[in-house]
């Protein structure tokens, strides 16, 4: 992964037992020099392109087909605002399926909750919109034309009963969940080489006691004492 290439590095003092001086250090990636994408660009569409993630997609082969190259796929996942790709990263159906079947087992066409179905009035009045979750016994009652109307219960597709709710099962609760995380947000190609700029100005270390260069800092050695 090419992120870990843009991380300055840090020696600090080596506490292994194979150490033959207190003067040792070890060189190590400083992870605890972050970088996130600026919050005030997060709702600034014209620097960003919708994107799609596709059944199998990875973060490394969306950067090969974004912007040429795998390793920038840390771009990807931080202009995504993805944290935790295990969590965040949308399932392949199968992989969908199995963690669906281990969480629910049988139960998995059992019913998960009931939304509210879209009801609007004979002049196209938006009356109940749809997706709110709510109990199965909701009920909902309108004036239409002088009349007066109450919806109850599930509606049913096949035979068009009125209903003010539908069902939605184990499985599609999970297949909702996860469709919705493959919509994403990339970065445009044209700021690209701007970001990266950007990114490596920030992980130079600014002058302090502890920086060696503009790449490398050390930190103190706490088995050197002065006298």
């Amino acid at each position: 992964m090419g992120y870990f290439r843009e991380l300055p590095d840090l020696q600090y003092q080596n506490f292994l037992s194979s150490s033959l001086s207190s003067h040792s250090y070890i060189t190590v990636k400083n992870l605890f020099r972050r970088n996130k994408l600026r919050d005030d660009l997060q709702n600034v569409f014209t620097v960003f392109d919708k994107y799609e993630i596709m059944e199998g997609a990875r973060p490394d082969t969306i950067a090969q087909d974004f912007y040429g190259d795998s390793e920038l796929d840390w771009v990807v996942l931080m202009t995504a605002g993805i944290l935790n790709v295990r969590n965040e990263w949308p399932l392949s159906n199968r992989d969908l399926y199995e963690y669906a079947y281990e969480l629910y087992g049988n139960e998995l066409n059992s019913v998960h909750h009931y939304e509210t179905i879209e009801i609007k009035d004979s002049d196209g009045k938006l009356i109940l919109p749809k997706g709110k979750r709510v109990d199965k016994d909701f009920t909902v009652s309108y004036y239409d034309n002088g009349n007066y109307w109450t919806k109850t219960g599930i509606y049913n597709l096949s035979t068009n009963i009125n209903g003010s709710i539908g069902s939605v099962t184990n499985w599609e609760y999970e297949t909702i969940k996860n469709d919705k995380k493959r919509s994403i947000y990339l970065l445009r190609r044209m700021y690209l080489q701007q970001f990266l700029n950007d990114m490596r100005n920030i992980m130079v270390y600014q002058r302090s006691s502890q920086r060696v260069t503009d790449r490398l800092a050390r930190t103190e050695n706490t088995k050197v004492t002065m006298p």
